[in-house]
């Protein structure tokens, strides 16, 4: 990202002075005090989870259209950053956000931190990945559905998400409760019992405690997205791992305005940035999520990074937060 700077030389700086200079020149044919103009923001700061990527050469253009430089403040997962923005809600830290998705949303609402819409950038499906190479190896027959994973034969396989801080664990949460009814505390135990292994973020899970996408990890199997192997295509054509595709937990991420942000036209113009065909058109090769316009995909996608074949929703998630998420603590905790 270019260096910050204030941008007083710059052509549209220069622009905005002598603009300035007219508004005020009137006014110096009576008695004032004139205290001068108040200057443009001249950056505009996005908020995101760890996740957030972008190209040098999309903030570039970003940067060359608006006259703003951009900066962006990485807050951890989204369970994270939806809490870190609504504490420091009176003083915002950044003029947009990204990633706060559905599962994030109710919390986001009832605090009043976005100042008009949330805005679909991406979506994609929480689904579990397995190692193709590790049951392949060890001659066994890979799960079919995360309803396996509390069978003996995967015990001690399995990575998942604090549903606390990690918009993927809360939405498998969610779809243990919609799948399962009343029995959904009972499957967690098993799955507890069957020594899951539970990390804060899903970089960790994924990047550090897989095996299939740095090969150093111990977990054969780990909670991510459908679009995942996509991601893990080897020499040979072939991704290392693939997704299972039934009762997924579809997730989309938003962008928004900041309650009381110091620059919300600035904020704004990168928001309609984000769903601009460049940046959409990189959405699945920087992040492996689906992008909410109607842009060619990646060749690769149509056989790696299918959609899942059936997702389950929980329109209640919000109401019920603090009840499931209390059961899953008195569970885990």
């Amino acid at each position: 990202m270019p260096a910050q700077g204030d941008n007083s030389d710059t052509p549209r700086a220069i622009s905005r002075e002598r603009a300035c200079v007219k508004k005020l020149f009137p006014l110096l044919l009576v008695p004032a005090v004139l205290t001068g103009c108040a200057a443009e923001p001249t950056t505009v700061r996005i908020a995101t989870h760890d996740s957030f990527a972008i190209s040098d050469e999309l903030i570039a253009s970003f940067e060359e259209d608006s006259g703003l430089e951009l900066e962006i403040i990485r807050m951890g997962d989204t369970g994270t950053l939806t809490n870190q923005l609504v504490l420091s809600k009176d003083e915002p830290i950044a003029d947009a956000f990204f990633g706060i998705d559905n599962t994030f949303q109710g919390v986001a609402e009832e605090n009043e931190i976005v100042d008009g819409e949330f805005t679909a950038i991406d979506y994609s499906d929480v689904c579990f990945n397995y190692d193709r190479y590790y049951f392949q190896d060890a001659g066994l027959t890979p799960p079919t559905s995360w309803k396996d994973l509390t069978d003996e034969t995967y015990k001690g396989l399995t990575v998942i998400t604090n549903p606390k801080s990690s918009s993927p664990g809360l939405a498998f949460l969610a779809s243990t409760v919609a799948a399962l009814g009343d029995d959904y505390e009972t499957y967690w135990q098993e799955l507890k019992a069957n020594d899951v292994l539970v990390t804060s973020g899903w970089e960790d899970a994924y990047f550090t405690e897989f095996s299939g996408s740095s090969g150093e990890g111990d977990y054969p199997i780990v909670l991510s997205y459908a679009s995942s192997p996509s991601a893990e295509v080897r020499d040979n054509g072939e991704s290392q791992t693939a997704a299972l595709l039934d009762d997924c937990f579809r997730q989309t991420e938003f962008a928004g305005v900041l309650t009381g942000a110091a620059n919300p036209t600035g904020a704004q113009e990168l928001i309609d940035f984000m769903l601009s065909d460049g940046f959409q058109s990189a959405v699945p090769e920087l992040m492996y999520v689906y992008p909410v316009t109607d842009v060619e995909l990646p060749e690769s996608w149509s056989a790696f990074a299918t959609p899942a074949t059936t997702t389950v929703d929980l329109p209640e998630l919000n109401e019920r937060r603090e009840e499931i998420l209390g059961s899953w603590e008195s569970i885990f905790e």
